[in-house]
């Protein structure tokens, strides 16, 4: 049975949906998103696992906070849902501004992540710090990325989602921008240069979480580099890393089967049920 309900934080709300029984998996959201973000990635795992989706505090619908949430809280907001859910050990699934709460949470709680699916995401990883990084692939990227984002612009495009999904699934690039739309008010670019300011760990810094970790990137991505991405992951113990061609930076919401293909693969790989 589904439950929709909402915890209390010292900001207000914390909204979120419990689906499912088994093992459970927690999805995280970015910057465009909100727990409804995740209805492909529900719909598929809930027969088998337990899913819960949260809504990151000043997105709908959460409470609002003012002055606009400060990322440094999310991870504690995550402990504290899943103290009040019971849960002591989770698989989390972060997508984009979602991987600053799984990393941070992660530092914290090592012991209470059982993995971590990095999707289009490296977290406050600083990328830029790995020594796997190829320079070549960073301007080519680039180039890449600054074209595409002109384009787009031009043609209002969700740059979370990219000109081929407005192409080719301009109904999901619809809904994708509706569900952006209902954190009315929320100023996202001051969340966003928060989480620039946070992206300083060295990608060492994974090590103190041991659990298995996916990164997950598209090809097209004009948002974070899948080259950083993979980077990270080449420096990682326990990582494995999956690139989706022809897709952008929401990869579960453009292409959810093989999305969930991949994290279904992830987690029989580390016997998670």
């Amino acid at each position: 049975m589904a439950i929709t309900s909402a915890i209390e934080r010292p900001f207000g709300k914390l909204a979120f949906e419990d689906n499912g029984s088994g093992a459970p998996i927690v999805f995280a959201h970015g910057l465009g998103g909100n727990y409804l973000s995740w209805w492909q990635q529900v719909a598929h795992f809930k027969t088998r696992y337990r899913c819960v989706a949260f809504a990151h505090r000043g997105f709908a619908p959460s409470d609002a906070v003012r002055g606009a949430p400060d990322p440094n809280d999310y991870a504690d907001d995550l402990a504290a849902l899943l103290d009040h859910l019971a849960i002591p050990r989770a698989v989390i699934v972060a997508q984009s501004m979602g991987g600053w709460t799984a990393v941070e949470f992660g530092l914290k709680y090592p012991d209470r992540v059982a993995g971590i699916v990095f999707a289009c995401t490296t977290g406050s990883i600083d990328f830029s710090q790995s020594g796997h990084l190829k320079l070549g692939a960073m301007d080519e990227w680039r180039a890449f990325a600054e074209a595409e984002i002109a384009a787009g612009d031009a043609e209002s495009v969700h740059r979370a989602c990219g000109r081929r999904m407005a192409t080719e699934s301009p109904a999901l690039h619809e809904l994708y921008k509706e569900i952006d739309r209902l954190s009315v008010g929320l100023a996202k670019d001051v969340v966003m240069s928060r989480l620039h300011a946070m992206r300083k760990r060295p990608p060492s810094d994974l090590d103190r979480i041991p659990a298995h970790k996916l990164f997950l990137t598209g090809g097209e991505d004009i948002v974070i580099p899948p080259c950083g991405v993979d980077a990270v992951a080449r420096g990682a113990a326990n990582a494995r890393f999956v690139k989706v061609e022809n897709a952008g930076h929401s990869v579960y919401f453009e292409h959810a089967s093989q999305f969930n293909d991949a994290v279904d693969a992830f987690l029989a790989a580390i016997d998670y049920a």
